[in-house]
C-alpha cells in the first residue's frame, strides 16, 4: 500500500476548539484514510534555513500563538515522536545531498498539532515534524519533498500544513467568500489538477490576486504545498478533498496527492 500525501490548511488555532465543516471533514479524513505507521508534517510555522527535523522520543506542544481563549493554552497533544523515522529521513536528505540539522526539545507547533488533534485524537501515531524555508524556491521546495517520496510506501503519511490563501491582515468578520480568494483558490485548483508545476513554481507572476492570497510576510504559509506535492512526484495525482473560507478569505482547504 501506498499512502498519498496531503496538503492540509490549519486556519486559525481556534479550530482545536471549533466544530464545524472543516473540523468534521478532518475527523472523518483520518478515520477514511489507511492507519499510517508514523506521519511526517512540513509546517509553516517552522521556517528555518537549514532543513530541520525533529528527533524526540516524545513530542511536547507548543502554544506559539497569544491572545487565544485560556482553554488554548490548555490543550495538549502528546504524540510519541520516531527517532527511526527521523534517521531514515536523515538517510534520504544525505542521498539527495540536503545539509539538515535534527533538533530535540521544541515541540510540534500548531501548525501540527491542530490538525492531527482533529485527524488522529488519540494522539498514538509517531510524529516527526520538519521545517520549510521560505527563502527556497517552489523548485528547491519541491525536490526537498521528493526526497522523501518513497516514505508514503512504508507507510508513513507525509502533510504539508499550511494555508493557500493566508493573509492575516485582510480577514474580515463576515461568512462571505471574498471573490478574489475564490479565483486565486480556483487558479491552484486547475493547476494542481493538470500538474502543471511550471505554472505553480510561478504563481507570484501567473496566478490572480497572489499578492493578496500570499503576501510577501505570509509566504511560508503557501509553501508546505510545495513539499507536499513533491513527496507525490512519484504519482503526480491531485485531488482536492475540501474548500471552505472563515473571515472572508481565510482559505481552508485539503489536497490529496498520489495514490
Amino acid at each position: 500500500m501506498t499512502l498519498p500525501s496531503l496538503f492540509v490548511a490549519h486556519g486559525s488555532p481556534m479550530l482545536a476548539l471549533e466544530d464545524n465543516g472543516y473540523t468534521r471533514f478532518l475527523e472523518n479524513l483520518g478515520r477514511e484514510l489507511p492507519v499510517p505507521e508514523a506521519i511526517a508534517v512540513f509546517s509553516a510555522h517552522w521556517d528555518e534555513p537549514d532543513q530541520l527535523l525533529s528527533v524526540d522520543e516524545t513530542n511536547g506542544t507548543m502554544h506559539d500563538f497569544y491572545g487565544f481563549p485560556d482553554a488554548m493554552y490548555e490543550l495538549r497533544y502528546p504524540a510519541p515522536g520516531s527517532p527511526s523515522l527521523a534517521g531514515r529521513m536523515k538517510a534520504l536528505f544525505e542521498a539527495g545531498n540536503l545539509p539538515y540539522q535534527t533538533v530535540s526539545g521544541r515541540g510540534l507547533d500548531h501548525g501540527v498539532w491542530v490538525i492531527l488533534q482533529k485527524m488522529y485524537p488519540e494522539a498514538n501515531i509517531p510524529v516527526v515534524e520538519l521545517s520549510v524555508d521560505s527563502k527556497r524556491s517552489p523548485s528547491e521546495q519541491y525536490a526537498i519533498g521528493a526526497m522523501l517520496k518513497e516514505l508514503r510506501r512504508e507507510n508513513v503519511l507525509i502533510i504539508g500544513s499550511g494555508g493557500l490563501v493566508h493573509n492575516l491582515r485582510m480577514l474580515a468578520q463576515t461568512d462571505t467568500r471574498d471573490p478574489w480568494a475564490v479565483e486565486f483558490d480556483e487558479w491552484v485548483a486547475e493547476k494542481l489538477e493538470s500538474w502543471k508545476i511550471g505554472d505553480l513554481f510561478d504563481y507570484d507572476k501567473k496566478a490572480p490576486h497572489a499578492r493578496q492570497a500570499v503576501p510577501s510576510y505570509g509566504v511560508e504559509h503557501f509553501i508546505p504545498l510545495f513539499y507536499a506535492m513533491g513527496a507525490a512526484d512519484d504519482d503526480r495525482k491531485a485531488k482536492r478533498l475540501f474548500q471552505d473560507y472563515q473571515l472572508g478569505n481565510l482559505s481552508l482547504n485539503c489536497w490529496m496527492f498520489g495514490s
